[in-house]
């Protein structure tokens, strides 16, 4: 089954906060209390951002703040109505909306 969808990508940093709490971790629960679909959190090995300032997970630099991107994909509706709980506790960063197709896989019962 397919169906059109809206994708909403977060891009924060690592070290970036919320109440004490790693700031991609309130998203993904804050998506998880408003009944999205889903969220996925994805750590990046090399980035920049406002502050121009290059992060690496290379060993040498050891950076602790890392780029972060929060990939959530539902409905346009629901994430257009889960927006102002994003903008609520992103400080600096950048949300991305994208349209997207979505491919529903259902499980599958017999063994392959």
């Amino acid at each position: 089954m397919t169906e059109r969808g809206l994708r909403l990508t977060v891009l924060i940093g690592e070290s970036d906060g919320w109440h004490h709490r790693p700031l991609y971790a309130e998203i993904v629960h804050r998506a998880h209390r408003a009944g999205l679909a889903g969220a996925s959190v994805f750590r990046g090995i090399e980035g920049f951002g406002a502050s121009s300032m290059i992060h690496t997970q290379r060993l040498l630099s050891l950076s602790e703040d890392l780029p972060v991107a929060v990939v959530i994909v539902d409905t346009e509706e629901r994430i257009r109505a889960f927006l102002p709980l994003v903008d609520e506790v992103i400080g600096e960063g950048v949300v991305v909306l994208d349209a997207c197709e979505v491919i529903h896989h259902p499980g599958r019962t017999e063994s392959r």
